[in-house]
């Protein structure tokens, strides 16, 4: 339960991400092996990416790669959250006075991450090579001729057989790794230390929205400097 639990609150963030992401690619393809200066920019800031992605490609552009984005979500997502659960729920997380220790929460949040993307990471792969997919007018990076994640799976397995469907999985584990041991530890530590105060135990949406917002602000400097190498 756990398992799927994580992955459909995922998929339904996802859904919303999704556009941020297609831009996000496309920044980081942007002058893809070329010096500064020797390219054109064709996205000058994040509002400018999003117009010129809707005029020349069409609004509906945006949510390109949706189909495995959210697969990738509820997959990766899925079995890292209900991976540490279990974690948790044998105890391993905890030291013998019953409180959190933080290099086990870290190690438990790291393990799931690895599992979860190792998993996902063939669906990370289409998704990146969908989202990066335009017009030639406004094309950055190398473009893939396939339009779906069918046959994208097809495609990707005839030319490089198995293997190839995890081709960049080095970038993608260590990417989630890291951020998943400082996310969920830092949820977990935040969360025991916040049901200790006494201000807060009585407000539990309180403490929930402190720790929504906050949770993810570690885990997005971690994943910032891996997320391109992942592309």
């Amino acid at each position: 339960m756990e398992f799927l639990l994580g992955g459909l609150g995922a998929v339904s963030a996802g859904f919303f991400t999704n556009p941020l992401e297609v831009v996000k690619t496309r920044f980081q393809l942007q002058g893809e092996l070329k010096a500064r200066g020797h390219y054109v920019k064709t996205y000058k800031h994040v509002f400018h990416a999003f117009y010129t992605i809707g005029r020349v490609d069409g609004i509906l552009a945006l949510q390109k790669g949706l189909v495995p984005a959210l697969w990738y979500q509820f997959c990766m997502n899925g079995v890292r959250l209900g991976t540490f659960q279990c974690f948790q729920d044998l105890g391993f997380t905890k030291g013998k006075d019953g409180h959190l220790v933080l290099w086990k929460n870290v190690c438990a949040g790291a393990a799931s991450g690895t599992f979860g993307a190792f998993l996902g990471s063939p669906v990370y792969m289409v998704k990146t090579q969908l989202q990066a997919r335009a017009h030639e007018k406004i094309a950055v990076g190398h473009q893939h001729t396939y339009s779906s994640m069918t046959q994208a799976f097809k495609q990707i397995y005839s030319q490089f057989g198995i293997v190839g469907l995890w081709r960049g999985v080095s970038g993608a584990v260590p990417r989630v790794m890291v951020g998943s041991g400082v996310q969920l530890s830092s949820f977990s530590m935040a969360r025991e230390w916040l049901e200790g105060l006494e201000v807060l135990r009585r407000c539990s949406y309180s403490r929930s929205q402190f720790m929504g917002e906050n949770k993810g602000k570690p885990r997005s400097l971690c994943f910032r400097s891996s997320d391109a190498a992942a592309c």
